[in-house]
């Protein structure tokens, strides 16, 4: 299942780090999320998407993509 999360991270320019000073996830949370080794709570997906800018809809995009 591709992980996008990593992508939409990378496009605005963002490290790991950065991405967790933005929503106050750890970065090896989010590192984790991005290997899909850890389903994100909703709470952390709203935090990732609203840092993104992404939309609500866009949400459960962050972490798989229907094949």
């Amino acid at each position: 299942m591709p992980i996008l999360l990593k992508k939409a991270r990378e496009t605005k320019g963002w490290s790991q780090s950065e991405l967790g000073r933005q929503t106050g996830i750890h970065p090896s949370t989010i590192s984790l999320i991005e290997s899909g080794r850890l389903v994100p709570y909703e709470a952390q997906l709203v935090k990732l998407a609203k840092a993104l800018g992404l939309r609500r809809i866009d949400l459960s995009k962050l972490v798989s993509e229907e094949e």
